[in-house]
């Protein structure tokens, strides 16, 4: 949600685009100068006040509302609370993975066993917890950075852990265009980073091109999952043999 300070911020931005004087606004609100430039510099105003401005810019208050939510910072990690309210709810859950593959509504109805209002319930609870921006129409702006991750040892990766990473691994790994490597190496330490910054790069460009590839029809898509991951680790059992 916006504040005051934010819209008013806004409201200095497009004044001076406009090319419009404080001069020139006090004109339009029929007050003093003094007093135009006193209400901004304070960065609090009611939002009467502020809608005024807006119809002397000529700029509808609600256009005024989406560019300042669009200029917020994208979130590259949530809170916890964040998190723990994601993972509370299974279908929530679903919902959140869905819409970080940017998922339409009528997409995530027709994959799974969810009724469009139990879709719009999940939206409307990640617009509560600042995943997304819901929009009219039930679309969404998603609120999360390219570099977004779940926390590390947080209550989604640690659901991950406990419910899926046996399942996902379990796997044969022998269909078309699946693979699993496991390769075991010592590096120079400072060359590692390197490394992850590629396998970052892989995970980038895997999510681009399922952007890209969603005006396919979907006899022409599949459906694949990419883990990447990098850490020192050595099988306990071996590090038991060390001397």
């Amino acid at each position: 949600m916006s504040t005051t300070a934010d819209l008013i911020a806004a409201l200095k931005k497009e004044l001076k685009a406009a090319q419009m004087t404080y001069a020139d606004l006090a004109r339009q609100l029929n007050l003093a100068e003094s007093s135009v430039k006193r209400m901004l510099a304070r960065g609090d105003m009611p939002l009467s006040r502020i809608d005024a401005i807006c119809r002397a810019l000529r700029l509808d208050f609600a256009e005024l509302a989406r560019r300042v939510a669009e200029a917020q910072p994208l979130l590259k990690e949530l809170t916890l609370e964040q998190e723990k309210a994601v993972v509370a709810d299974e279908k929530l859950l679903l919902v959140s993975i869905c819409v970080l593959s940017q998922w339409t509504l009528e997409q995530m109805t027709s994959a799974y066993r969810l009724t469009e209002a139990e879709c719009v319930k999940c939206l409307a609870q990640l617009d509560r917890i600042g995943i997304i921006d819901l929009k009219p129409g039930n679309r969404y702006r998603l609120k999360l950075a390219k570099a977004f991750r779940w926390r590390p040892h947080g209550p989604v990766m640690n659901f991950f852990r406990d419910n899926v990473a046996l399942d996902y691994y379990s796997g044969g790994f022998d269909g078309p265009a699946e693979g699993l490597l496991l390769v075991h190496g010592s590096v120079s330490r400072s060359l590692a980073p390197v490394f992850l910054e590629r396998l970052q790069r892989v995970a980038q460009d895997f999510a681009q091109q399922h952007l890209a590839d969603q005006k396919l029809p979907e006899a022409a898509r599949e459906g694949y999952t990419l883990v990447l991951a990098m850490r020192r680790w050595e099988f306990d059992a071996f590090m038991r043999l060390r001397r």
